[in-house]
């Protein structure tokens, strides 16, 4: 299988080439934006007609939510006419497209149970409104698509987990916001079930995280609680940290159609984040 992952150089990129690397029956071609930008369809044209893949996994993305608050043209370049221009051409070549989304798709609003892959999307900043045109897109112009929604990712790279752990270091005190709630995510534990997917032709709309909820100032707690720092967690609210973009207070994901595929082999986020430390 020829495998071409764009945006390889952040998080999921590299869990994904950690996994597929070892794999002798897969060519890999991996690349980020000063090899391929994806905003650019001449590019797109090239490298994928030159490399024929079999599989585009689409990491390449805005994902700093503040900034694309302030810069709404590039985070729409980059979120939406760069997946259009991938779908395009993937169809173009039959090739299937998987793309890489997020839970701020949906409005985020208080709520007794987690979003499923049907409920109505509904974004409240600029980054989950660009994230859901990709989406749609994609969609739209490439048949053969997953689009996987996953949320508050960490892994090799600059992630909420390692910023906590070198706050502590400096910090005796830690200010972390308690009243939004979602599902920490190991680019390990994602880049997986990414791969068991693409050896399937079960296309659509998927949502990929760790199990459980937690909210930031309990992801927190967790994570000097497992690296046996002592540090005290200060628990705040969102209106007391301010931000440009506005967070989703109930962001949480079910992982419904991969429970109905057989397809769902995440791990409790806790017993992910160990792993990760460890």
């Amino acid at each position: 299988m020829k495998i071409l992952i764009t945006g390889a150089h952040g998080q999921l990129g590299r869990a994904l080439l950690q996994c597929l690397e070892p794999d002798p029956s897969v060519t890999l071609l991996a690349v980020d934006k000063d090899e391929l930008d994806i905003t650019v369809l001449t590019q797109v044209t090239s490298m994928l007609r030159d490399f024929k893949p079999d599989v585009v996994i689409n990491c390449a993305a805005a994902t700093a939510v503040d900034d694309c608050e302030k810069n709404h043209t590039n985070a729409f370049q980059i979120n939406a006419i760069g997946p259009l221009n991938l779908a395009v051409i993937c169809n173009g070549i039959a090739a299937r497209l998987v793309h890489i989304s997020t839970d701020y798709v949906f409005s985020g609003q208080p709520r007794k149970t987690p979003w499923v892959e049907d409920d109505i999307t509904e974004p409240q900043n600029i980054y989950g409104t660009s994230k859901l045109l990709g989406e749609q897109y994609v969609k739209a112009y490439c048949p053969q698509h997953f689009i996987v929604r996953t949320a508050w990712l960490y892994g090799d790279g600059h992630n909420f987990v390692n910023t906590m752990l070198d706050l502590s270091k400096t910090h005796p005190e830690i200010n972390v916001v308690g009243d939004q709630f979602g599902n920490p995510t190991y680019t390990k534990d994602l880049a997986q079930v990414i791969i068991n997917l693409i050896q399937t032709d079960h296309y659509g709309t998927y949502h990929a995280t760790n199990e459980g909820i937690c909210s930031w100032y309990d992801f927190a707690c967790k994570i000097f609680e497992i690296a046996d720092v002592n540090v005290k967690v200060n628990k705040i609210t969102t209106a007391q940290f301010p931000r440009p973009a506005k967070r989703p207070i109930y962001s949480a994901l079910e992982n419904n159609r991969l429970n109905d595929e057989g397809l769902n082999s995440f791990r409790n986020w806790e017993v992910a984040l160990a792993d990760y430390l460890s």
